[in-house]
């Protein structure tokens, strides 16, 4: 049985709640400042078990602090995350209907890519077919600007993508609006979009870059962890950790 929340645990469910999102590194340093500013905590109450305490006060209300990986560098981040949304419903006192139909348009034009990512132009196109009341030009860069300050979208040489947020707190809405879409990393098992494939029609398995970056370090010959066909793609550098990290 967990334990109930204290004091530390509240404060750190505020920062949560203030944030959205926290790298692990920072949610590790909250953890420890917490938990020694109360003094009410064991000292060997690790994250985990200190998260699952807030998660199981959480469950009544359907909410649960999740973690999950940025596909970019291969950080790990905690999300808090609405479990009864079934929509993006979560934006909505902060978005209209219309910048949530945009919103929805550009993660079609995201999933259905190859690259999991959409061009700026097309989703400027996509805005003149809205069926809510249609956006400006200058509205619709005005939202996406938004939607990237907000942590909802990542914004790479004028291509939109994913956040590590959106990821995280609408794993359950992707994975149930585009079933048919969407894949896994073959390593971690989240859902992935920036990643390489395996070139075996037969195989096609897609790992994150992190993924491939950790799973044939130090291996001489690199080969497909399902199919063992040569794996001919680059091989990425682990990326390290950064304080400033935001996704």
């Amino acid at each position: 049985m967990s334990r109930p929340m204290g004091d530390s645990h509240r404060r750190f469910l505020q920062s949560m709640m203030a944030n959205g999102i926290l790298e692990e590194r920072a949610a590790k340093s909250l953890h420890r400042y917490y938990r020694e500013t109360h003094n009410t905590q064991p000292t060997n109450d690790k994250l985990d078990d200190f998260i699952a305490t807030i998660n199981s006060a959480l469950q009544p209300m359907f909410m649960q602090v999740r973690k999950g990986m940025s596909e970019d560098n291969g950080q790990q981040y905690f999300a808090l995350v609405n479990m009864a949304e079934t929509d993006i419903t979560r934006m909505s006192s902060d978005y209209a209907d219309n910048e949530l139909e945009l919103f929805r348009t550009t993660m079609d034009l995201i999933v259905d890519s190859e690259s999991g990512r959409a061009s700026s132009t097309d989703i400027l196109n996509r805005a003149d077919g809205l069926t809510s009341k249609k956006l400006k030009k200058s509205e619709t860069e005005n939202l996406l600007n938004r939607l990237v300050q907000d942590r909802w979208l990542d914004m790479k040489r004028g291509e939109y993508m994913l956040s590590t947020r959106c990821i995280i707190e609408m794993d359950t809405y992707i994975r149930t609006m585009y079933q048919d879409q969407v894949k896994e990393c073959h390593i971690c098992r989240n859902i992935v979009f920036q990643c390489q494939v395996c070139d075996n029609p037969a195989c096609g398995i897609k790992m994150h870059n992190p993924c491939v970056a950790r799973y044939f370090k130090g291996r001489t010959e690199p080969r497909c962890p399902a199919c063992e066909d040569f794996w001919p793609h680059e091989i990425p550098e682990i990326a390290q950790p950064h304080s400033q990290s935001r996704r």
